[in-house]
This record gives C-alpha cells, sequence and structure tokens, in this order.
C-alpha cells in the first residue's frame, strides 16, 4: 500500500495542467512558448489570465490531494508531507509531459494548503506583496520559500520545517536561470494588468 500511495502521489503531480488547459482549450503547447515551463507563469504569460488562474489553482491542488492520500486511504502510516514530496516531483518532472515541468512552487502550495492552511494564507499574502512590489515571479517565489521555513519553525513544527527547507532547495534550484538573469538585469517582470482584469 505504500508504494501504491507514493506512485500515485508521483503520478498526481505529473499531471500537466498547463499543458492540457494549453492543447484542449486554446491549441497551444505552452512549452512551446515563453518560458517554455509548463507552471501557472507561463501559462500566464502565454495564455491569459483564466488559463493562469486554472492551472495554478489545479497545481496546487496536486499538492493538496496526494497529501490526502494517507487519509483517504485510512494509512496512518505514511507521513502526507512525504506523500506530498513526491506530488512535488511530479510536478517538476512529470512522466506524462517528458519529465519537463513546473518549477515546484504552486504543488508545494498545495502541500503547505493541507499542513498549515494559516501558515499558507500568511505565505500568500507575503509572496503577493513581493510580487507586486518587485514584479519579479521568480524572486518572489523564492523569498516566499525561504520565509516558509522561517514560518515553519515559529510554529514550532519541526518536521513541515524539514521538508519546506528541501522544497526550497529543490524551488531554488529550478529558478538557477533566474537567479543569473535577475543578476544581469535581463529577468521578464510580470504583467501586473493580468492580475487586475
Amino acid at each position: 500500500m505504500n508504494y501504491f500511495i507514493i506512485v500515485l502521489a508521483y503520478l498526481i503531480g505529473s499531471v500537466p495542467f498547463g499543458l492540457v488547459v494549453g492543447k484542449l482549450f486554446y491549441s497551444v503547447d505552452i512549452r512551446e512558448h515563453g518560458s517554455g515551463n509548463l507552471g501557472g507563469t507561463n501559462t500566464f504569460r502565454v495564455l491569459g489570465k483564466k488559463a493562469g488562474f486554472v492551472v495554478t489553482i489545479g497545481d496546487i491542488l496536486k499538492g493538496t490531494l496526494a497529501a490526502s492520500l494517507p487519509l483517504l486511504f485510512h494509512h496512518t502510516g505514511l507521513n502526507p508531507l512525504f506523500v506530498g514530496l513526491f506530488a512535488v516531483i511530479g510536478h517538476m518532472y512529470p512522466i506524462f509531459a517528458g519529465f519537463r515541468g513546473g518549477k515546484a512552487v504552486a504543488t508545494s502550495a498545495g502541500l503547505l494548503l493541507f499542513q498549515s492552511p494559516l501558515l499558507f494564507l500568511i505565505l500568500l499574502i507575503f509572496f503577493l506583496g513581493c510580487l507586486f512590489t518587485t514584479k519579479y515571479v521568480s524572486l518572489s517565489s523564492m523569498l516566499t520559500a525561504i520565509v516558509s521555513m522561517i514560518g515553519a519553525w515559529i510554529e514550532g513544527d519541526k518536521i513541515l520545517f524539514y521538508f519546506l527547507t528541501i522544497i526550497t532547495i529543490f524551488i531554488i534550484y529550478r529558478h538557477r536561470a533566474n537567479i543569473k538573469r535577475i543578476m544581469n538585469g535581463t529577468e521578464s517582470k510580470a504583467n501586473i494588468k493580468l492580475f487586475k482584469k
């Protein structure tokens, strides 16, 4: 049962909502446009606000659903955070999209939504504040990941802190190209108008 739940979590994480929404409703493969990434940010840029929100919410819920699997299968021997981590891996390296996936942010947020809804809400506000201040989605994502570890430590949830540390490493690693562009001054800024319309 343990292996089944872990594999299922990975498969859930592997569902490429950006690819599905793009091809099904817009006849567009977003991997061939913008940054080539399957996540919500590139979907916003390539397909617009509606598609971007749908993909982002779908990617978040992947993490929440995966973390819920031990409860759904009445298998409390598995830590939900451990199971959810495989959904994050599936999101980054999806078997359904040639192992070219997103950058771990939204699905990780879904994992946090399951474990600590209050911290999720605080970090969402922090992320939006960073985004509207810096206009950089990548920088806002990395800063929010770092702050998430601090939040977990303040909450006194050491297990969550350890998992968020692993996830933060994932997120920073997946954004290594963005870091170089930020340092070079060539990183694309978010079109905040997309969020206001």
